[in-house]
């Protein structure tokens, strides 16, 4: 009896063990935007699975020191590291892919153009790198283009679109300059030999069409 007695004592210690209640900590108060949703799943639950998800932001593009990683790169890859030293910048201003001044020796690349095209970066680097050697888009710089997987035009898209000031035309060939500043001495790319300055060939003004579009 003594025996059983002990028994039932311990049976009735784990049960009271193992039914104690637990002890129960408060969850931390509810964000303004919790209490939102929460009561927009009571109040409206048909219309939640309607609800938007919210779209990422869009990839930031690359800090400047990975463009002279890729500059150097290629360098190598394409041109044999015989393409000098120039500078790397982005510009938030220009709405084009990019641009090289052969006597600033920098390369800039459009931030709002890769904003909206960023896997077009690379491409535009090359584009640019080609221009250190060959200024105009002549024979030899869509050879080059051809070569090492370039492209000759950037894409379009509606934002990037800046109706220009003014617009030049050379006398020569024709060919149409677009530009938002007035330019005073400057001569075609494609006919002034040796990149220099030629009268012959000097831009002269051009009415800009109604509609805005130039070549």
């Amino acid at each position: 009896m003594a025996t059983k007695g002990r028994r039932k004592q311990a049976l009735r210690a784990c049960n009271y063990e193992l039914f104690q209640a637990e002890t129960l900590v408060p969850p931390p108060p509810a964000t303004i935007n919790h209490q939102i949703a929460e009561a927009t799943r009571q109040v409206l639950p048909e219309l939640v699975t309607h609800i938007d998800p919210v779209r990422p932001a869009p990839a930031a593009l690359p800090e400047v020191e990975e463009l002279y990683r890729l500059f150097d790169r290629f360098n190598w890859k394409y041109f044999g590291g015989k393409l000098p030293k120039v500078k790397i910048e982005y510009s938030r201003r220009m709405s084009c892919a990019g641009s090289y001044s052969p006597h600033r020796r920098l390369i800039r690349i459009g931030w709002k153009y890769h904003e909206i095209f960023p896997q077009d970066l690379e491409d535009t680097l090359k584009h640019e790198m080609i221009h250190i050697r060959h200024f105009g888009h002549d024979r030899k710089f869509k050879d080059e283009a051809e070569r090492i997987g370039a492209s000759l035009r950037a894409r379009e898209h509606p934002a990037l679109r800046r109706k220009p000031k003014f617009l030049y035309e050379c006398p020569g060939c024709g060919a149409e300059y677009p530009r938002q500043r007035r330019l005073t001495m400057a001569s075609c790319a494609y006919c002034s030999e040796g990149r220099r300055y030629d009268s012959r060939f000097k831009l002269r003004p051009k009415k800009i069409p109604l509609s805005g579009s130039s070549r």
